[in-house]
């Protein structure tokens, strides 16, 4: 019973990690032009996740993002921070993360703030 429950705060602990580790990477890698809950240089990001993209009222999107036709989930935040270019074409995003575990981290930090 000790190690189950050993075990259950283990992974607890993980997924507390998991967590901050995106936040922090987003703090680092995207912070210069997101935050979540104000637009900057890019739209916000708070309820991204399942969000149609170019959807924000109060951004500026490209005119290739008011056209691209996809909803962000994990598979196609991963190709888009992978290379946002090979999304939407003439996009004006440049940025991408080459790691793909960061990756990972930032898309689920983000679809956690989605959920909330």
């Amino acid at each position: 019973m000790r190690l189950l429950i050993a075990l259950m705060v283990a992974a607890g602990l993980l997924q507390a990690d998991d967590g901050t580790r995106g936040r922090d990477l987003f703090a680092r890698r995207c912070s210069g032009c997101h935050d979540v809950d104000r637009d900057k240089e890019g739209p916000r990001l708070r309820g991204v996740y399942g969000r149609a993209a170019g959807s924000v009222p109060t951004f500026a999107y490209s005119d290739a993002m008011k056209r691209a036709k996809l909803t962000w989930d994990e598979k196609s935040l991963d190709r888009w921070l992978t290379n946002p270019d090979d999304v939407v074409k003439d996009t004006d995003m440049a940025f991408h993360v080459s790691d793909s575990a960061e990756r990972a981290a930032i898309i689920a930090w983000l679809k956690s703030l989605s959920a909330k």
